[in-house]
């Protein structure tokens, strides 16, 4: 029996065909490898859509605003901002789309807080996802201009 993990994207612009044949000599680093670039791609689509969702610049804005720097109290003060009714206002307000339920509007909120946090920390020089980590083989995706 073969064992594969497919992805297939095939979405307007997003065509992305990623397969792994599971064999006996495939190694767990392999696979750590090949999740990792699905995450990293997954998760930029998560965010490109959530752009064209709510007013993600909005939050940048408010997130630009934290005191810039990195090491143990740069995160903290991330945290405590992120959290802070300064930037919840912000992402209330770019969720409070009245064409929404209530529970659509709370799942953006959802989005937009874990949004925030990812970028307020990475800001803050904390690794939070498997983007920084160059990986051989793995092509990088070239910035836009």
């Amino acid at each position: 029996m073969d064992e594969t993990i497919q992805f297939i994207a095939n979405w307007g612009s997003w065509k992305a065909i990623k397969k792994l044949k599971i064999e006996d000599a495939t190694e767990d680093k392999t696979v750590m490898e090949f999740l990792a670039s699905l995450e990293m791609g997954i998760d930029r689509k998560i965010e490109e859509n959530l752009r064209k969702i709510v007013e993600l610049d909005k939050v940048d804005a408010a997130i630009a605003e934290i005191q810039g720097g990195k090491g143990k109290e740069q995160v903290a003060l991330a945290i405590a901002e992120v959290g802070s009714r300064k930037v919840n206002s912000v992402i209330n307000e770019i969720c409070a789309k009245p064409e929404l339920q209530k529970n659509e509007q709370k799942e953006l909120i959802g989005f937009c807080k874990v949004y925030a946090m990812r970028k307020a920390l990475k800001e803050a020089g904390l690794e939070v996802d498997y983007s920084g980590i160059k990986i051989p083989g793995m092509k990088k995706n070239k910035k836009k201009v």
